[in-house]
């Protein structure tokens, strides 16, 4: 397994213990139940957490799907809700170093080849 690899399951599982603590711990909602929308928040991730856990090369790839919506909902909670800021700008960096870690070896591959000579 690669640094870029272990990074990415350490994203993908600090992204599903963040909506745990988040939802349903650190700010839970007054007008449902925490833990039920805990799990509902965490719903995205738990592929790649399988995946990650059964240490399957595509778990980071479904975790950089899911990071992306992860992302947008970061932001924007960053962005609309201001005692929970905080918590919106870690989701979105976690989701950052998720999609850039997921992509990284692909990435690396794709500069590093070694160049053909030109054809005469």
């Amino acid at each position: 397994m690669s640094t870029a690899s272990r990074i990415a399951t350490a994203a993908i599982v600090a992204l599903a213990v963040l909506q745990l603590a988040w939802h349903g711990w650190l700010s839970p909602p007054r007008e449902a139940d925490p833990w039920a929308l805990a799990l509902f928040f965490a719903l995205p991730i738990l592929p790649a957490l399988v995946l990650a856990l059964l240490r399957h090369r595509r778990a980071g790839f479904w975790g950089a799907v899911a990071a992306l919506l992860y992302f947008s909902h970061g932001v924007m909670a960053a962005w609309s809700t201001p005692g929970e800021g905080w918590l919106g700008l870690l989701q979105a960096a976690l989701s950052a170093v998720l999609v850039v870690a997921a992509s990284w070896d692909g990435m690396r591959g794709r500069f590093n080849k070694p160049r053909a000579p030109p054809a005469i």
